[in-house]
């Protein structure tokens, strides 16, 4: 059962993740554990800029920004299971395999975000993610990121 303390409204979501409007995926916390797993939601929208031409008169969540949810969701777990980084470091999303696209997105549909946190090593996680629609799978993913200095990621 999902108590307070593992839910993150909006404003603590803005307090972890960089991103902002129109590139913020990832509305709510659910649930948490730290350096076990995350659950999210993002409300999907109509008003949704891309919408706009993906695709007119039938509009469909574009499978990449699933994916973005998805690390997203990722990021906040990093962040939450590893605490406050060190001045001029970041989380980089570094890979992405095994990606399955099961279902579409429309708007007025909630995506539940859910990641899991696989193994660790050198700075570089892994993680497995799905996101479902009503229950049913909507994409899965395995994930890494990368927790680096910004002058030496490509080093």
């Amino acid at each position: 059962m999902t108590t307070d303390n593992h839910v993150l409204h909006i404003e603590e979501v803005l307090e972890l993740l960089p991103h902002r409007f129109p590139f913020l995926l990832v509305d709510r916390v659910l649930d948490f554990q730290k350096g076990k797993f995350l659950r999210a939601v993002k409300n999907v929208s109509f008003n949704e800029p891309f919408f706009q031409g993906h695709f007119p008169g039938k509009p469909i969540f574009p499978g990449v920004l699933i994916l973005e949810a998805m690390a997203q969701a990722t990021g906040i777990l990093a962040f939450k299971s590893n605490g406050k980084l060190s001045p001029g470091e970041l989380y980089y999303f570094a890979a992405i395999d095994e990606a399955r696209f099961k279902r579409p997105v429309h708007p007025g549909d909630q995506m539940i975000l859910e990641v899991e946190f696989i193994k660790e090593r050198c700075g570089v996680a892994r993680f497995k993610g799905i996101v479902t629609v009503d229950g049913d799978t909507a994409c899965e993913a395995s994930m890494m990121c990368a927790r680096r200095k910004e002058s030496t990621m490509c080093d």
